[in-house]
């Protein structure tokens, strides 16, 4: 019988760097931040530019693994965002949700805490997407749909690490290397709306992709001019 063989070097040393993100301890209270039940999260490329935010109720840690070991989350399986663009991931842990969840006693404070908990991440996500909106070159982020619009809020402190190892990263920071992957996610993510009937928002991050694609493209030509 063959060995059963385990992933690829470098997905299993960017899996470890994953590990270490997500163990890296709040210094306010001792605990990891991917145990954190209620947050949200951005996703960054190799460029600093953001290319995801979401939120999560079940653990920073669980949602985050989802996107990127390719777990089935939407995002991934729609060739919206693809776990080889991912450099840098920044966490929002709200303890002071996880606290009142644990406090909670009966159905119906489990149930106000849900409820306080979605107002929460609902504003926080959306003042996240905001704020990396604004930093972002292209003035766009590839969530297919942006948060809906809710009140803005000062979000918690974050937890940005690179989950991507230095001689790893040198590899796949090369610009032919990322021009060559994000015209292949941009071939994967055209197969996937020519062949559905979908919704304006996954041709729209198919037009953001283009535009991340030609300037990636253009700066190496400069580049090499």
């Amino acid at each position: 019988m063959a060995k059963r063989r385990g992933p690829p070097d470098e997905v299993a040393a960017i899996l470890r760097e994953l590990i270490k993100a997500l163990d890296v301890i709040d210094p306010a209270n001792g605990r990891k931040v991917g145990d954190a039940k209620y947050g949200v999260y951005a996703f960054f490329d190799y460029d600093d530019e953001p290319i995801y935010v979401g939120q999560t109720t079940e653990q920073l840690r669980v949602r985050i693994r989802r996107h990127l070991t390719n777990q089935r989350t939407d995002a991934v399986a729609m060739n919206v965002l693809d776990p080889f663009e991912v450099a840098d991931i920044e966490m929002w842990p709200f303890w002071d949700l996880d606290d009142a969840w644990q406090q909670a006693d009966n159905r119906e404070e489990k149930a106000e805490v849900r409820e306080r908990a979605k107002q929460r991440l609902n504003s926080a996500e959306y003042s996240l997407f905001q704020n990396v909106l604004a930093a972002s070159e292209f003035r766009a982020v590839l969530n297919e749909k942006p948060p809906d619009e809710a009140q803005t809020m000062d979000l918690p402190s974050s937890f940005r690490c690179r989950i991507v190892p230095t001689d790893i990263y040198r590899r796949r920071v090369h610009p032919d290397i990322r021009i060559a992957q994000r015209a292949a996610t941009i071939a994967r993510l055209a197969d996937v709306i020519s062949r559905r009937q979908v919704k304006p928002g996954l041709r729209a991050t198919l037009v953001v992709q283009a535009k991340r694609l030609l300037h990636l493209a253009e700066s190496r030509l400069d580049e090499l001019d």
